[in-house]
């Protein structure tokens, strides 16, 4: 497990460098994490990055993740100060709830330009997030028609341009790819578990043995309905066991990679139920 994921592309630094010369365009920034991993998933460099500048951090994939969770960590981050947003991934009020946020934070702002005779100045913004966090798929919420290109790959944007959305905002489609940086192997494994890591870039098995491990003490039962194992498996069971019983019990035989596979694709479609793999208590 020593060496799951350890790595910090070359494109990081562009994606900074990028941020930095664009900062000073934008009004405030969008800070994008997942919902299912609201601390694993946040740059720790980012917010050295974005220093003083008007911030808003957005929960995406809220639909997906553990909603007691949710409040919890959004209660979490505004005791320290921070305007949260937490967004369901279908939602069509999105456009207008993402400016009435960003609104808000630059209350102060606005109000200034207002007495300056300045009114109605579209909001300028820039999102920043990890790969996979949702980006495109926010953006193609705002503008209201396919801008970016969704792909379940990380990092698939790459140009700069403004785009324009109905309820007032211009966003800069900068490269804000912020890959994580993994301090922490519990928090390269929570991210390759929610697909913010290239899934060629870690053994799937030893994922879907910490997920194991996970599920064994949060919500043990999702595991044993979907794959109609028995009750007592995790009280009579290792989790190297429960991954062989779970290849059984998909007709894998013994090909348990090939389980470990649709564990992690049954995991991110939902199909495990709503989770939160950072859990506030930590």
């Amino acid at each position: 497990m020593g060496h799951l994921i350890q790595w910090y592309p070359g494109h990081m630094a562009k994606a900074f460098r990028l941020m930095r010369e664009n900062l000073n365009l934008v009004d405030i920034v969008f800070e994008l994490v997942d919902a299912r991993l609201p601390a694993s998933s946040r740059n720790p460099e980012v917010d050295k990055l974005i220093g003083d500048k008007p911030r808003l951090l957005v929960l995406t994939k809220a639909d997906l993740a553990d909603p007691k969770q949710t409040k919890a960590w959004k209660e979490h981050f505004e005791k320290e100060g921070l305007s949260v947003v937490v967004l369901d991934t279908r939602s069509p009020k999105t456009p207008q709830t993402m400016t009435k946020a960003a609104k808000a934070v630059l209350a102060d702002k606005i109000k200034a330009q207002e007495k300056r005779g300045i009114e109605n100045r579209p909001i300028r913004a820039m999102l920043a997030g990890i790969p996979n966090v949702g980006k495109s798929t926010l953006l193609n919420h705002l503008v209201q028609k396919n801008v970016a290109p969704t792909a379940n790959k990380p990092g698939v944007t790459k140009k700069i341009a403004w785009l324009k959305t109905p309820a007032g905002l211009e966003i800069l489609d900068s490269p804000g790819v912020l890959w994580p940086k993994f301090e922490d192997q519990q928090i390269g494994l929570r991210l390759a578990l929610s697909g913010a890591v290239k899934d060629t870039l870690f053994a799937k098995d030893d994922a879907v043995l910490s997920l194991i491990a996970f599920f064994r003490d949060y919500r043990p039962q999702a595991i044993i309905d979907r794959y109609h194992l028995a009750d007592d498996a995790f009280t009579t069971m290792s989790d190297v066991d429960i991954l062989l019983a779970i290849t059984a019990k998909l007709g894998f035989k013994d090909d348990y990679d090939k389980a470990a596979v649709r564990v992690l694709n049954d995991l991110r479609q939902g199909k495990l139920g709503t989770y939160t793999l950072d859990l506030i208590h930590e």
